[in-house]
């Protein structure tokens, strides 16, 4: 395991997995230079070829994250401030990462918070999580993926009641409409989500990159619209997976009845 500690940002790579813990007491709260380093975080676990999965949580287990640090707003810095590489968090506007991301969502997810959440691809949460965007009630609104997301994840009326009110959702509530994944006893959620990530990590990294860039390419397109989109050769991952060495590697092993040894090429 390799730690690398710097006060509000945290990680250690477990393997192929990276484990990204932000730790700035007491509600793991964000401002600009934080958002700065975690964006730099995300760029190294998107650029380095050896690990495959990465976990965003929170330190402690009452916040997640508080979403943007209103005390360094109180102080000047704006709201539309420089949050660096990746946009507020380093993963809301990271749009060429291919790689899964898993939001451990140990506690609280608030506003800024609950956004970096939803960047996240999935979702396990704490069963004492909660999820809301208070931002209406301060004057702003979630614009860093929450007005923009919730109602692509949730039906439009209860996104809207969230949006409009700030209203806290439950884990239960979450699950029931899909947007948390699993949730789990807090002592147990980061090993729950280090297995879900050792196990996501098993699948091959080119194939992983292709669903992440299919996806992001086609989900506003009608069906007919995808397909051809998909087929017409400009998504760049999924074309290096159909012509990879990968692509003959996992029905070979299959065929010969062993793990496949991606090769991520």
């Amino acid at each position: 395991i390799e730690r690398i500690m710097n006060n509000a940002v945290n990680f250690e790579l477990y393997d192929e997995v990276m484990l990204i813990t932000l730790d700035r007491p007491k509600a793991n709260a964000i401002d600009a230079k934080t958002s700065h380093m975690l964006g730099e975080v995300f760029i190294r676990f998107r650029d380095d070829d050896s690990l495959r999965v990465a976990i965003i949580t929170g330190a402690e287990d009452r916040f997640f994250c508080g979403g943007w640090d209103l005390k360094a707003a109180s102080e000047g810095e704006a709201v539309d401030a420089d949050f660096g590489p990746g946009g507020f968090a380093g993963l809301t506007e990271l749009w060429d990462l291919d790689k899964p991301v898993i939001a451990a969502v140990n506690g609280l997810s608030v506003g800024g918070g609950f956004e970096l959440a939803l960047a996240a691809d999935l979702i396990i949460a704490s069963s004492h999580a909660e999820f809301f965007v208070p931002e209406a009630t301060l004057g702003i609104i979630p614009d860093s993926g929450g007005v923009l997301r919730l109602p692509r994840r949730l039906p439009r009326a209860v996104a809207m009641d969230m949006l409009m009110t700030g209203r806290r959702m439950n884990v239960d509530e979450a699950k029931h409409f899909g947007l948390v994944n699993r949730s789990c006893d807090p002592e147990h959620l980061i090993n729950e989500a280090l297995d879900w990530a050792h196990q996501i990590a098993q699948s091959a990294p080119l194939s992983l990159a292709a669903i992440k860039s299919v996806i992001r390419e086609t989900e506003t397109m009608d069906l007919e619209s995808a397909y051809e989109c998909m087929r017409s050769g400009e998504i760049e991952a999924y074309q290096r997976m159909l012509h990879s060495e990968d692509a003959k590697e996992g029905p070979l092993a299959f065929s010969e009845k062993r793990s496949p040894k991606w090769k991520g090429k």
